[in-house]
């Protein structure tokens, strides 16, 4: 039966049958996965299930609970969702990394105990640096390797904290785990790195971009998806997330704003909005915890969007730079209509599912009484709005005109966007279907007057402070540039302890070239 069948076994085990399958096949054994899987999920009733032995202790490879049952639902829609679009491409290796990478996110979701909840989590990330090396070039080659590292990084702290916990409380069990000592600030960290935490973020724009079209949709909801439900089973209402949350809403607007690759802008979306995610843990209230997860689903959906519509537009054109790109709503209109809608999704507009999701963590805020908290997410929201929602899609799509005539992407991408685009519209007028599985029962009404009235006159002066900086000539201007952020550090780290490994070894040989963002660099500029 499907209800016996471990959701992540079978993305996992089915993804090792891809290369044996072709033509038409293969399409529908593709797609027919992530359905089995989601019926998985769906029928296994509450409770613990395929537990075993492991010297003294239980392995528990399927907890079941409103939580764990929420994610189950969000990885298998994006494994449907992100399959169906990169199902033009032929290479098997992708497919087979992006399964079970999905599988493993499954995995880690419906884990009961930390060392396997651990041990999908590694695995999760060698498939996703598969995902990322696949890109073919130079650039996703050393971005792919530097995610490796941070990764295997994040999971010795990890483990160390997990062993720790273990001696400390005898028992691995992944439930409440709290600030309680030099284990659980061991986990927080190994999990802060997944979820890119402030200076512990480098790696998600360094690395995502550099994936192919088809593999960073998949990468937009693997490593802080899994780490935020991580956070979410073990750290509720742990006070210093919410100040941390806070930090990963601000600081990447910054960037977003003057980046030139469209792909990185988006990068650093996914930290702003996981920012919002950690907020409503750390605050610990249902209304919060909701919100959190509410918010999760709904990413997933307006952010894969818009990775889709900027792979759908790198795939037809071969660029994706601000300064390249300009007029194409002329030959794409469909692709230019997708973007727009997971671009006033992000945004939080009424009427579209950011809004009913945001809004649950932001009335959170203003409850628990924090004036300044909710000040910093209502300035992070009109943030959003300028680097996702409007930068994106004008100057992908309009601007000035590039000349450049591409058609239309392929019908399997433009049936995955058309798909995600309706969802998208459809929990933001019918949130109640997505309320009803959260983890605790909703008594959240969106759309109340007063609150629909604030949020569009905060939209609304975003949007016209954005007009008048273009009109004005006061914006900054377009260009090409190379971003130095905290991986500065650990790029001369590295560089420092060639040279000290060099000179004690005795060694003449010539110091590797730094890739950066695509430019082979000599010296990182300072």
């Amino acid at each position: 039966m499907i209800s016996s069948l471990p959701p992540a076994a079978v993305l996992i085990l089915g993804a090792f049958l891809i290369p044996f399958l072709r033509g038409k096949a293969k399409s529908v054994y593709l797609l027919l996965l992530p359905v089995i899987a989601f019926v998985s999920v769906l029928t296994i009733p509450e409770g613990s299930h395929w537990t075993i032995r492991f010297l003294d202790y239980e392995l528990v490879f399927g907890r079941v609970d409103r939580l764990s049952r929420a994610f189950g639902y969000i990885f298998t829609m994006v494994s449907f969702l992100g399959t169906l679009y990169a199902l033009h491409v032929e290479e098997d290796g992708q497919h087979v990394a992006a399964f079970v990478a999905m599988g493993c996110a499954l995995g880690a979701t419906f884990a009961g105990d930390l060392l396997s909840f651990f041990s999908f989590l590694e695995v999760m990330s060698v498939a996703s640096t598969y995902l990322i090396w696949t890109g073919r070039t130079s650039a996703s080659y050393g971005a792919g390797l530097r995610y490796l590292l941070v990764h295997l990084f994040g999971g010795l702290c990890l483990l160390a904290g997990i062993l720790i916990h273990l001696n400390q409380t005898g028992s691995i069990a992944f439930g409440t785990i709290g600030l309680t000592g030099l284990g659980s600030q061991l986990i927080l960290i190994g999990l802060g790195i997944s979820c890119a935490f402030p200076l512990l973020h480098a790696w998600l724009p360094d690395a995502y971009p550099e994936a192919t079209v088809t593999g960073t949709v998949f990468l937009s909801v693997l490593s802080t998806k899994v780490a935020v439900y991580a956070l979410a089973r073990g750290f509720p209402g742990t006070e210093v997330l919410v100040w941390i949350g806070a930090a990963m809403t601000v600081f990447p607007i910054f960037y977003a704003a003057i980046e030139n690759n469209l792909r990185r802008v988006l990068s650093y979306s996914i930290i702003n909005q996981t920012g919002f995610m950690v907020v409503g843990i750390g605050i610990g209230t249902a209304l919060s915890l909701n919100g959190a997860v509410a918010h999760v689903f709904n990413n997933v959906l307006f952010k894969s969007l818009l990775f889709m519509s900027m792979g759908a537009v790198m795939h037809q054109t071969g660029r994706i730079n601000v300064t390249d790109l300009g007029g194409l709503y002329k030959t794409m209109p469909l692709t230019t209509l997708f973007c727009v809608i997971g671009a006033v999704s992000i945004s939080g507009f009424p009427l579209f599912n950011g809004f009913v999701s945001k809004s649950m963590i932001m009335g959170a805020a203003a409850q628990v009484g924090t004036g300044l908290l909710w000040l910093v997410l209502l300035f992070a929201s009109a943030g959003v709005l300028h680097h996702a929602g409007i930068k994106v899609p004008y100057h992908a799509f309009f601007s000035h005109d590039s000349g450049i005539r591409a058609k239309e992407p392929p019908l399997n991408m433009l049936l995955a966007m058309g798909i995600t685009a309706f969802l998208c519209i459809l929990i933001g007028i019918v949130p109640g279907p997505l309320y009803s599985i959260l983890p605790a029962p909703v008594d959240y009404q969106p759309y109340t007057a007063a609150h629909v009235v604030d949020i569009l006159q905060l939209l609304s002066f975003a949007v016209l402070a954005f007009c008048l900086l273009i009109l004005s000539g006061l914006h900054p201007v377009e260009t090409k540039v190379i971003l130095l952020d905290a991986d500065w550090f650990y790029r001369k780290g590295a560089k420092l302890f060639y040279r000290l490994a060099s000179s004690v070894l005795g060694t003449d040989r010539e110091e590797p070239q730094e890739v950066v963002h695509g430019y082979e660099k000599r010296n990182v500029p300072t």
